[in-house]
């Protein structure tokens, strides 16, 4: 008698995942009150204050420091006038509840609904970036650019496999803590995952080289205007003479990175069956290499060469936009649509082929384009829901009058919860920075720590938020997520011991 044979387990895919963080989310809503911190933000056209009361009432105030004294937000007046805070700042000690009647079972299935929709209506900027570069990617794969650059880069890369990786990962990280290099990064991961696959490493050390490296780079952020820069600004203090040890941190934290990443890289080198995706090994070589023979000779044609010249083009533009004229997913989105009509141009390949190319590329990312919106629809419920200050306000009352060294491992841990839920980095900073920064003055540190604490904690979680970039990341290398906890779970207990260590030190040092 034959028998059945067992079925093996499989861990929810990406949208799952995040269908359950929502519905979590909304239950919690029904828990938590809803509240709001009384919020002041400059009118660029009036140049005034507009003051917006928690209870949704708003009034104007003149754009003077006297304004700002008036409601203990310790800002210079000028960094609201020249856009370095470009958001609602939350004003101390003025936490209300708001009576907001809680929905009912069907306005709460209709929520559960509208804000997925809602959700990729408001990520369309991101969604047409990703689906541009789809298409791209679609045509430099058609006119065979891809293989036969892989090709004459077997051999240049025989024996420096290393040094991929701390190349690729050293600049991403550089990238992370100078100018909050991130979304950009799925950009990287259909043309680095040949590169990777050839030089005898898998899909998850990609992963680890590429997003361990923004991550890395964005929570030890530096000199980041999204995150360290505003952050400070709306703590009111200067973020230059905390540069040190966070420039230490961020050497150490990339280097402990690149080691795990080395590591693990080449055991799999050496021995494919210690790879944690051993069992998609012969698909993803199969997928992403083609079953292309890189001993043959490379017959790298001038149409394929102009092809890759433009793509990497198009990434270096993206990067100078992005850090010096403040680009975001519209202007970037233009940039490789711009590159997807040169390259269709020059490719070589018929107007049919090179239509059916770029739709079938774009194709092949429309599951993360769907998984971002979706991934959005958790911080629209709990905007929606007015959740978010009332978290807020409760870690703000447990940690004061705490001793200073508590206090500050105590805030990391509140950050690592609270970027969970609101994995914005300038959108949290302008929330809680005006809360949580009059405290280190009450337990008498200094509140360069406490910007420490909010980088480091909403990075840390960054690293397995569903929230964050790591799903978005995941269904790009299709790694599942509990393959890549398995993979990481050992550095994040690492960073999380190296950043309560440096929040000891910082203490002592500033």
């Amino acid at each position: 008698m034959a028998t059945k044979k067992k079925k093996k387990h499989q861990f929810p895919t990406a949208y799952t995942v995040i269908i359950i963080v929502l519905l979590l989310v909304q239950l919690l809503t029904f828990v938590i009150p809803a509240g709001n911190y009384a919020t002041i933000a400059y009118d660029t056209s009036n140049k005034d204050f507009v003051v917006t009361r928690p209870s949704g009432k708003k009034y104007k105030e003149p754009a003077t420091q006297a304004t700002l004294k008036k409601h203990k937000v310790n800002i210079a007046v000028k960094k609201f006038k020249d856009g370095t805070i470009y958001k609602p700042v939350a004003i101390p000690n003025s936490y209300e509840r708001i009576n907001l009647k809680k929905p009912n079972l069907w306005q709460a299935i209709n929520q559960f609904f509208t804000s997925q929709v809602q959700g990729i209506a408001q990520s369309v900027d991101i969604i047409a970036f990703v689906l541009i570069l789809g298409g791209c990617i679609g045509v430099v794969h058609a006119n065979g650019a891809i293989n036969s650059g892989m090709q004459a880069l077997s051999k240049k890369i025989k024996g420096k496999q290393v040094l991929l990786i701390v190349l690729v990962m050293g600049l991403i990280s550089l990238g992370g803590t100078t100018f909050g290099l991130a979304e950009e990064t799925m950009a990287m991961y259909p043309i680095l995952i040949p590169v990777f696959l050839l030089a005898g490493y898998d899909t998850m050390t990609v992963l680890g080289t590429i997003f361990l490296g923004t991550s890395i780079g964005t929570m030890i952020s530096t000199i980041n205007p999204f995150s360290t820069i505003i952050a400070s600004n709306t703590a009111g203090v200067n973020f230059a003479r905390a540069l040190p040890l966070r420039i230490t941190m961020w050497v150490i934290c990339t280097v402990v990175g690149m080691i795990y990443v080395i590591r693990y890289a080449e055991k799999v080198r050496k021995d494919p069956t210690k790879s944690v995706v051993y069992d998609q090994y012969e698909e993803d070589r199969e997928k992403y290499l083609n079953d292309a023979d890189f001993n043959k000779p490379a017959n790298f044609t001038w149409q394929q060469k102009l092809s890759l010249i433009i793509f990497g083009i198009a990434f270096i533009v993206m990067i100078w936009g992005v850090q010096q004229k403040g680009w975001y997913f519209t202007e970037i989105s233009v940039v490789f649509l711009t590159a997807g009509y040169l390259m269709a141009i020059f490719s070589g390949l018929s107007e049919h082929k090179v239509v059916q190319a770029f739709v079938d590329g774009a194709s092949d990312l429309l599951g993360v384009a769907l998984t971002i919106g979706l991934a959005r629809a958790v911080s629209i419920v709990m905007d929606d829901s007015h959740t978010s200050d009332t978290i807020m306000h409760f870690f703000s009352q447990q940690i004061s009058g705490m001793s200073p060294l508590i206090f500050i491992w105590f805030l990391f841990i509140v950050y690592i919860i609270l970027g969970f839920f609101i994995q914005s980095s300038s959108g949290l900073a302008v929330l809680s920075m005006p809360i949580m920064a009059p405290l280190a003055n009450v337990v008498g540190i200094d509140r360069a720590s406490v910007i420490d604490a909010y980088n480091w904690g909403l990075g840390f979680i960054s690293l397995v938020a569903p929230t964050g970039l790591i799903l978005m990341s995941l269904m790009l290398v299709n790694i599942d997520f509990n393959k890549w906890f398995k993979w990481c779970w050992k550095l994040l207990v690492i960073e999380f011991v190296l950043c309560l260590v440096a929040l000891g030190v910082g203490l002592l040092v500033y």
